[in-house]
């Protein structure tokens, strides 16, 4: 049985240490999500336009654009992270906090998106696209007129599991100083034997992905009525 002593200790830890931690978390999440997706529209857009099934086939620029995409996805999130560190400290002035985590999370969600967004635009019925071409449609009206337009269910889908994934990527930089419910949780948590804050912690990451995954789920069944 819980005593009172434990939930007068429960609200201390809630309201000084662990609520503003999600705050934080909120704040990394979603600036990195906006980021990583307009930035990430951005190049697959490009990548769209000059892949080997695109608009406007050019292989020697998509082969540049795909080994950039490759090699950033291919670097684990903390090894990353640590690696653009020098660089995270020239642009935002510090390598701790929110703005620090802010910079490398989006770089690495920019390609992540970028190739996600490609996909799902490579497989719109080809004969939609033709069918546009053969009356005058230029590259960026099939973009967004024919490929943007079929393909919102798709990307709510994929979008929201990218938000979950990366959720847990702004926990893990909470790991090197980027503060939220991840460095709550290991700090202290974990690595102060304090179980309260670390499953309190752990608790409330598991709402806020149920969460995402609501709102994701509505918006899907809204894109295809």
């Amino acid at each position: 049985m819980l005593d009172s002593t434990f939930w007068i200790n429960w609200s201390n830890y809630f309201t000084k240490i662990i609520y503003p931690s999600i705050g934080t978390t909120i704040k990394i999440l979603f600036a990195c999500m906006i980021l990583g997706v307009f930035f990430g529209f951005l190049l697959a857009i490009a990548l769209v336009m000059y892949g080997p099934l695109g608009l406007r086939p050019r292989k020697k620029i998509y082969g540049v654009l795909n080994f950039i995409v490759n090699t950033i996805c291919s670097f684990p999130m903390i090894i990353l992270i640590v690696a653009l560190s020098p660089i995270t400290k020239m642009i935002v002035g510090t390598t701790i906090g929110e703005k620090a985590a802010i910079f490398p999370i989006t770089l690495a969600a920019t390609p992540y998106i970028a190739r996600i967004i490609e996909n799902i635009f490579i497989g719109v019925n080809r004969q939609l696209i033709e069918a546009a071409r053969s009356f005058g449609a230029s590259d960026m009206q099939i973009i967004f007129r024919i490929m943007l337009k079929e393909s919102v269910p798709s990307l709510i889908s994929s979008l929201t599991l990218s938000t979950i994934s990366y959720l847990g990527t702004t926990t893990l930089a909470g790991a090197v100083g980027a503060g939220g419910l991840g460095a709550v949780a290991l700090n202290y948590g974990y690595q102060s034997f304090n179980n309260t804050v670390l499953y309190t912690s752990v608790i409330i990451l598991f709402f806020m992905v149920l969460i995402i995954q609501r709102i994701g789920s509505e918006l899907y069944k809204k894109s295809l009525k």
